[in-house]
């Protein structure tokens, strides 16, 4: 979250910031309002606290007899007192729910624009191939070959699901040990999370409140499925105080997501959007200041599975509204799928400053004896599944419907070079 310091003594750059993100300005208005009356109940309070023990110091000096209207008196400015700290209390609260809709302040470096037609294409390093033959469709080829199965992934959990089968399900599974083993090799530590993750922790990377909604959440609970492996990796040194020498620290972690896409269409003939989906996350947790740095690298390292892959994709720079809640700054990979003609995001390597480590208490200490100050935080898709996959299959496709399977993955694939049109078991 923001530092009210930041909203209170600059006010004109959270408005700023607020309007290049489509955003209500007015809401720098609610918070100065509320925080004006907090600072003057915490006045009352101190000229309270002052004149009671102003009281004190005068009844310990009279007689017994002349004792009885200080004591009436002190008696009113201990019920106000209590009035006066149960109305702090409530403001505060008021005060810090509304801080908690304060987005991020994007960067410098940052595009101000609209929306996703103002981000910034800064490179093609692969571009896409022309095929000699017209593309087929992923969910063409995944049925064909035995691969995908959408009308029983409905069957089982309604639209926005699917089925992978057979070698479909051995291909990803490829797809996320290749990922995984590529991030090792990188320098990051791999972990294993739980799926249902407390309400607390959404709320630490951002999440919540904002994307309620897209929650699938836990019956009877202040728990939810995960949206996103963001948000357990992240909150793994939540509340902790780490040391200078503990950081950088790089987490890579595989776990499926869920989101239920509120006011969204799901592409119910594809699976370029769906309420469930594998991905491979990674997470950074640095030193503040170097930010810029670890962008850069945490890009490079997920366009290395690109790379490998050998798929064509793009580089964009998103703009001030197209921007996440809690990032400021991000960079989109974006994969091209020929037979549906699109591009994909495939990853979003962001930095978030202090954000998410102001919300998940985050710390750490650059020597032992100095205060304790907020570490920063940044994350990336390296990658997201379906869309990988479909523009492994889309990419790949050959003109006999077989595809060829891409030599980085092969190994995990037993051997295997192609995928045929064979008979596939229902």
């Amino acid at each position: 979250m923001l530092e009210i310091r930041i909203i209170r003594d600059n006010g004109d750059l959270v408005r700023d910031s607020l309007k290049n993100r489509n955003r209500d300005p007015q809401l720098v208005d609610r918070f100065h309002e509320l925080d004006e009356n907090w600072k003057k109940l915490v006045e009352e309070r101190n000229n309270l606290n002052r004149r009671r023990n102003e009281i004190a110091i005068e009844i310990s000096k009279l007689s017994d007899e002349k004792k009885g209207a200080a004591m009436q008196s002190a008696r009113g400015v201990s019920a106000r007192l209590k009035e006066v700290e149960n109305e702090i209390g409530q403001v505060e609260r008021q005060r810090d729910d509304l801080l908690l809709y304060f987005p991020n302040i994007p960067n410098d470096r940052t595009p101000v624009g609209k929306s996703e037609d103002d981000n910034v294409v800064l490179s093609t390093p692969v571009p896409p191939a022309e095929l000699k033959f017209k593309p087929r469709t992923h969910y063409d080829i995944g049925e064909e070959l035995g691969l995908l199965d959408l009308k029983r992934g409905a069957k089982i959990s309604g639209s926005g699901f699917y089925v992978l089968k057979g070698d479909g399900a051995r291909l990803e599974r490829a797809l996320i040990n290749y990922m995984l083993d590529v991030h090792r090799k990188q320098g990051y530590t791999e972990v294993q999370v739980p799926v249902i993750v407390r309400a607390k922790c959404a709320l630490g990377t951002g999440q919540l409140p904002e994307k309620k909604d897209d929650m699938y959440w836990v019956q009877g609970e202040e728990m939810l499925l995960n949206p996103t492996a963001e948000v357990p990796v992240t909150n793994l040194l939540g509340e902790e105080i780490l040391s200078r020498e503990d950081l950088p620290i790089y987490y890579t972690a595989y776990l499926p997501s869920f989101r239920k896409e509120a006011g969204r269409h799901v592409d119910l003939k594809g699976i370029g959007r769906v309420h469930e989906f594998n991905k491979v996350e990674l997470v950074k947790i640095v030193e503040p200041g170097t930010e810029e740095k670890e962008l850069a690298k945490l890009l490079s390292d997920a366009e290395e599975v690109v790379r490998g892959l050998k798929l064509p994709y793009r580089i964009k720079h998103l703009c001030t509204g197209d921007l996440g809640f809690a990032n400021e700054e991000t960079f989109d990979i974006e994969v091209f799928a020929p037979g549906i003609g699109n591009w994909l995001e495939v990853s979003s390597c962001s930095s978030f400053s202090d954000f998410q480590a102001r919300r998940a208490r985050i710390k750490y200490r650059k020597e032992p004896h100095l205060k304790s100050e907020f570490v920063a935080t940044l994350n990336g898709s390296g990658l997201a599944l379906p869309r990988t996959f479909i523009a492994v299959l889309e990419n790949y496709q050959n003109s006999d419907g077989s595809i060829t399977i891409p030599e980085v993955l092969r190994p995990y694939m037993g051997g295997d070079g192609t995928i045929s049109a064979v008979r596939h078991p229902a």
